[in-house]
């Protein structure tokens, strides 16, 4: 299974992105998207930035997801 998570692009050295998830930083390639620079969202697969996300979109989806984590950290925390 796999879950996208949408990434920041903060910073760029030719074809390679630096992109950020909650101060997690990690490497990715642009060759195979055109058309992005610093500040955009996108989709990474095994390495490689697959699309490019609207940055409402992206951040609403980020909100999401720390609330569904925050939900099933409640509910363990309650059957301990």
């Amino acid at each position: 299974m796999c879950l996208a998570v949408p990434s920041k692009i903060v910073e760029i050295k030719e074809a390679l992105a630096t992109v950020d998830v909650d101060g997690v930083r990690r490497e990715a390639s642009l060759l195979l998207l055109e058309d992005v620079k610093v500040g955009d969202y996108v989709i990474l697969h095994a390495g490689f930035a697959i699309s490019k996300v609207d940055e409402e979109v992206a951040k609403q989806a980020l909100v999401d997801m720390r609330n569904m984590l925050d939900a099933v950290d409640t509910m363990s925390n309650k059957t301990m």
